[in-house]
């Protein structure tokens, strides 16, 4: 069954899979995802973002069994490709998550946690910061357009009812997931390289000087050490930001390009 895209009025049905794809990204979305942002905002967002693109897009018509079962298959299959580009978009921040548990574990915060808006899970002090930042970061380079524009662009490379979930998008999310692993690393590697130095040199003074209760002292040392490298590596938290971000540009358009193989 082939329907009309460009009009809302003669086309309902495509508007619906237009519309419930981008609900899916934004359930999940880095910013748009957050649990701090009403609901409601999400679906009149989504919305009226799914009206502009269906009046101004030529999206090339959905082919499906007529029948309702088969037309309700065809709405979770974009719900989706819209909730599953949000997953790889946000896999992105996984890195921040990594580095700030590997930093507390480091200076001592490892049983200090907050909880995250977004997961609902308990995260260290320092990867919320981190997060914090990387969010002023991602709105500053305008990674909340690019996101948006990544899911214009999707109805050009995944049209509507073409969606083959296959073997080789796994392969893109582990590749991502090994990245991510690597980038996480290399956020924490300064902190934790100090902090490791300064636990030999205190264990080199408490050797020289037995007198000395070096718990006492290394616990607040290695705190203020570990926060001094922490702003002091904003500039390379920042530039590495930005590549992980761009990371996850390249991730999504990989993703939807072994979303439609054909």
């Amino acid at each position: 069954m082939q329907l009309p895209a460009g009009i809302v009025i003669n086309g309902v049905e495509v508007f619906l899979l237009v519309f419930v794809r981008m609900t899916g990204l934004f359930v999940v979305a880095p910013i748009f995802g957050r649990r701090n942002v009403p609901a409601y905002f999400k679906i009149g967002f989504s919305f009226f973002i799914s009206l502009i693109l269906i009046n101004t897009t030529v999206l090339q018509p959905a082919e499906y069994a007529d029948t309702l079962p088969g037309y309700a298959l065809l709405v979770m299959k974009e719900f989706l490709v819209g909730l599953s580009m949000g997953y790889v978009a946000y896999l992105s921040y996984t890195a921040i998550y990594i580095a700030g548990e590997l930093i507390d574990m480091k200076i001592g915060f490892g049983v200090v946690n907050v909880i995250d808006p977004i997961s609902n899970i308990q995260v260290p002090v320092t990867s919320n910061l981190y997060f914090i930042a990387s969010m002023l970061i991602f709105l500053a380079i305008g990674g909340h357009h690019m996101l948006i524009k990544a899911l214009f662009d999707s109805f050009a490379s995944v049209p509507l009812g073409s969606t083959a979930f296959n073997d080789s998008v796994l392969s893109i999310l582990m590749d991502l997931f090994s990245t991510i692993l690597a980038t996480g690393f290399k956020m924490a590697a300064p902190v934790v390289a100090t902090v490791l130095i300064t636990d030999v040199a205190l264990g080199t003074v408490s050797r020289m000087v037995p007198q000395m209760n070096v718990f006492m002292i290394g616990m607040p040392l290695k705190i203020i050490v570990g926060l001094i490298i922490v702003v002091i590596t904003i500039p390379m938290f920042i530039e590495i930001m930005k590549s992980v971000f761009e990371l996850m540009g390249v991730s999504v358009t990989n993703y939807l390009k072994e979303l439609n193989p054909g």
